[in-house]
């Protein structure tokens, strides 16, 4: 689906010399090499995390592989072809959505959008119908589609343009930060969206976001980036086990206990009743649970994982 091999983006910045006839005639630039000899290979079906700090080339790397920027240089070959060549049979194919921009047309409502973008894809009217009734029955929006755009929440927007964006099925998809300025219901239909329109269409999806939750509930690979450089290219799974150096016991109560009885056991990170949270080292929790089973009165029980953000951040400290 995607071979990545040595890519490199590097662009100029004018420096401004101080003298308007030097800064026409004689200019002189300094470069930022924003991706810096990236190599990746992904398959068809693929739910990818591509994650990093602000500035480390996400999008970059992502706007290469959709054909929107060109590698200053390397190899790179999408769903069989160059993607900056933008041969027709491939932009069919790919989908680029972007949380923070707006594609819809602001005064009418999305169903004028989505024709007009059924008529650039080219989608026949059966296709197009039937498509169309599927992506807003996962999204539960079957009373937004006919509303002006301009009368819609974000949310309710990015519902629109998910739809908007992904009509003619393509199968390759980029989500950048799609769930941006989401509240957590919102956040949590994109991610069942997602989650829905890769199973069924069978696409390939590469997702970025700065909510980490996003990528820990989708993703089971994961590449992080830092500096232009990819430091990580393995399952998730796999730094979860190797840097959650804690677990989270989470107890439902099913009624209230004193405090004194609590902290007998272990002092909690957090007691909100009904809900308490020990946190502890691994080699702790059967000792934990033991007590726990033994005075206190509980309704449900689970043991986590750090949180994927804490698991991410004592990535980059040790690296």
């Amino acid at each position: 689906m995607i071979s990545a091999q040595h890519l490199k983006k590097v662009y100029k910045t004018h420096i401004r010399q101080g003298n308007i006839l030097k800064d026409v005639f004689n200019r002189h630039y300094k470069e930022h090499i924003a991706v810096d000899d990236v190599s990746f290979e992904i398959d068809e079906n693929e739910l990818i995390g591509f994650i990093g700090p602000n500035g480390a080339g996400k999008t970059t790397t992502l706007k290469m592989c959709a054909g929107i920027l060109h590698p200053t240089s390397g190899k790179l070959e999408v769903l069989g072809s160059n993607p900056f060549e933008k041969k027709h049979s491939f932009l069919k194919q790919v989908a680029f959505v972007m949380g923070q921009r707006n594609q819809l047309i602001w005064d009418l409502p999305a169903t004028d959008s989505f024709t007009l973008q059924k008529a650039i894809y080219e989608v026949n009217d059966r296709e197009f119908k039937k498509t169309v009734a599927h992506l807003v029955d996962i999204l539960k929006c079957k009373d937004l589609v006919e509303k002006p755009i301009k009368t819609l929440s974000l949310g309710e927007r990015m519902k629109m343009e998910l739809i908007a964006g992904l009509l003619y099925r393509p199968k390759l998809v980029f989500f950048d930060e799609p769930t941006i300025g989401l509240d957590i219901f919102s956040q949590e239909a994109i991610r069942e969206f997602i989650r829905e329109y890769q199973h069924t269409y069978h696409a390939t999806v590469i997702l970025t976001s700065h909510y980490l939750e996003d990528v820990k509930q989708l993703a089971k690979r994961l590449i992080i980036i830092n500096k232009g450089k990819i430091l990580y290219d393995d399952p998730l799974d796999k730094i979860i086990e190797q840097y959650s150096q804690k677990k989270r016991i989470k107890i439902t109560l099913s009624k209230p206990v004193s405090s004194k009885i609590i902290n007998d056991i272990k002092k909690p990170s957090l007691f909100v009743f009904p809900q308490i949270v020990f946190t502890v080292k691994p080699s702790e929790i059967p000792e934990i649970i033991k007590k726990i089973s033994a005075v206190l009165p509980f309704s449900d029980l689970t043991v986590e994982d750090e949180s994927i953000e804490t698991i991410i951040k004592l990535f980059f400290e040790k690296n």
